[in-house]
């Protein structure tokens, strides 16, 4: 999405991403693929599509290569910081956070800017010792993602339906949800390395795997309460798909849900997910649309441009082409 709002502006964008590589799975999540070659990959970016900007998106195989190749050409680049990776590597390997922060500070030091989505990622890291921090927003398709039906309050006579949208990994925290004693239907969407030992556990529960579009849309849409289960992410786009689709969200009171659902009346957080869960049956449908349309992917994108800095000698006049490395 900020490809086409960034190409829409004139702008010419190409990714390095691990597709049509050779790649190896991601060890405990193998959905992820790692890019064998990241260095030859970002390399032949450099060489063929000469960026004027270069923002590294990830921490992993192909943004290290990256950010090694724009240090040895004298290169300057932005990052970010979207994804919990000390919490992440902690929950799947047991490596404490801090060994991890320490890698965090390393691989950003060089950044001319770290972009972040939210004011507590930004406190976070701040508190890390990173200090040169922007913020960039995410955004929602708001026609996709719509009530198919006049918003309105859930009918208290009906057995409502609990959605999960997501991936389903250890660090989603989805035992959680689950595990709720709640009425009518639980409703899991997405797929992941739990999903099996979970539909083993909750066998009342409803696994649809991996829905996409209009599809997804629709599941949304014909849904009455969101859950959001994790602890970890730094946004939790889902969120806003939800609530665009007039779904309020039941979510644990930490950064992320706090962030995007704050104290509005679009969702409950609260360490009780059972009653944050239950909460959200009497709320307004319809204010859940108009929350989510403070989010646009076109402001997010032009947040992307303002932060971004001309490879050649680090300054900020109008980006003609961008590279984005993940």
């Amino acid at each position: 999405m900020t490809a086409a709002e960034l190409r829409a502006l004139g702008h010419d964008v190409q990714f390095v991403t691990p597709e049509n590589r050779w790649t190896v799975p991601l060890p405990t999540y193998p959905d992820i693929r790692l890019t064998l070659a990241p260095r030859r990959a970002v390399e032949s970016a450099l060489s063929s599509f000469k960026p004027d900007a270069i923002h590294i998106a990830t921490e992993g195989p192909l943004g290290l290569a990256m950010r090694r190749a724009c240090l040895r050409r004298g290169l300057v680049f932005t990052s970010a910081y979207h994804t919990r990776f000390p919490d992440y590597v902690h929950a799947r390997l047991g490596i404490p956070q801090s060994w991890v922060y320490g890698y965090v500070r390393w691989f950003h030091r060089p950044s001319a800017a770290v972009m972040v989505t939210t004011n507590s990622v930004e406190q976070e890291l701040s508190a890390q010792g990173i200090t040169h921090l922007k913020r960039w927003s995410r955004g929602v398709d708001m026609y996709l993602f719509r009530p198919r039906a006049q918003p309105e309050k859930v009918d208290p006579s009906k057995l409502p339906s609990f959605l999960y949208v997501g991936r389903i990994a250890t660090e989603k925290n989805i035992d959680a949800f689950l595990a709720l004693d709640l009425p009518g239907r639980k409703i899991v969407v997405g797929d992941g390395p739990e999903r099996a030992r979970l539909q083993q556990r909750f066998p009342d529960a409803e696994f649809l795997g991996a829905r996409h579009g209009q599809d997804l849309a629709e599941i949304y849409a014909s849904a009455d309460v969101f859950v959001f289960p994790s602890r970890t992410d730094t946004f939790g786009l889902v969120m806003l798909e939800a609530l665009a689709s007039g779904l309020p969200v039941a979510a644990f009171a930490v950064p992320g849900p706090l962030d995007v659902i704050g104290s509005a009346s679009v969702g409950v957080l609260s360490d009780d997910l059972r009653a944050a869960a239950l909460g959200c049956l009497t709320l307004d449908r319809a204010a859940c649309r108009l929350h989510a349309e403070r989010f646009s992917w076109g402001r997010a994108a032009l947040q992307f441009l303002e932060n971004l800095v001309l490879a050649e000698d680090g300054s900020t006049p109008a980006i003609k082409k961008t590279a984005k490395a993940h």
